[in-house]
């Protein structure tokens, strides 16, 4: 998968239609958007001047060499030939080693008995969420992908920020993206090799505020000039 951060708006649409789809508790989240800025979600950083504010979508990585994957007890953690780290939730035992190895924090405990907002179950009934004393997370959506469908974050993203296909294909979107746009993986050095790339926030120069004009031409405000130039249109 590739997620572009310059097209990601924060909308949290993915882990919203995650969370549905596969009829997750109250308080899991296999999906979720990081605000990149301020301390909270949707907080701005930078300065009063030079405001900044960016995004980071995290799930699973999917990595090439999961750490996750030989700390597990039971065998319950297991990757799939086309390089998809699932978990056997009937093989489980709750021991969340798993969750210890992980660098990227992205599995979840279930240590109560599930809560949900509604009364009866939503998504795929090809899913099995909320066991207690389970770990889980993303899998993403292995029953769509064998249905030849995409996964569900990526058919609910209205920016079409999220791209899946096949890394070893080099004539695939995907791999075309990393190449051009130097897509890059979360924690390298961790030797994971993460299956999930993103493509950096480009930098670009920083938008110009109403402090600059006042800052810049104090005799003259922005609508003054813009008043100017188009009586001289």
């Amino acid at each position: 998968m590739v997620i572009d951060l310059n097209r990601c708006i924060g909308c949290q649409g993915c882990a919203v239609s995650c969370k549905i789809k596969n009829n997750l508790p109250e308080g899991l989240w296999w999906n979720r958007v990081l605000t990149v800025g301020g301390d909270e979600i949707d907080v701005v950083g930078g300065d009063i001047e030079h405001p900044a504010i960016s995004f980071l979508p995290l799930a699973c990585q999917h990595c090439a060499e999961p750490a996750c994957l030989p700390v597990c007890p039971t065998g319950a953690t297991y990757k799939r030939e086309d390089g998809i780290v699932g978990i056997h939730s009937e093989d489980c035992i709750g021991c969340r080693s798993c969750i210890q190895a992980c660098p990227y924090g992205v599995r979840v405990f279930n240590i109560r008995e599930p809560e949900r907002a509604t009364s009866h179950a939503l998504g795929s009934i090809a899913v099995t969420s909320g066991v207690r004393g389970t770990v889980e997370k993303c899998d993403f959506c292995v029953d769509r992908i064998d249905a030849g469908a995409l996964p569900m974050c990526i058919e609910s993203c209205p920016a079409r920020a999220r791209f899946v296909g096949d890394l070893n294909d080099p004539d695939s979107e995907v791999s075309r993206l990393i190449h051009e746009t130097g897509a890059v993986q979360l924690q390298p050095e961790m030797g994971t090799d993460p299956s999930v790339y993103y493509i950096p926030v480009q930098h670009r120069s920083p938008r110009q505020t109403g402090m600059d004009f006042i800052a810049s031409e104090p005799s003259t405000t922005y609508q003054q000039r813009e008043i100017t130039e188009m009586l001289s249109r």
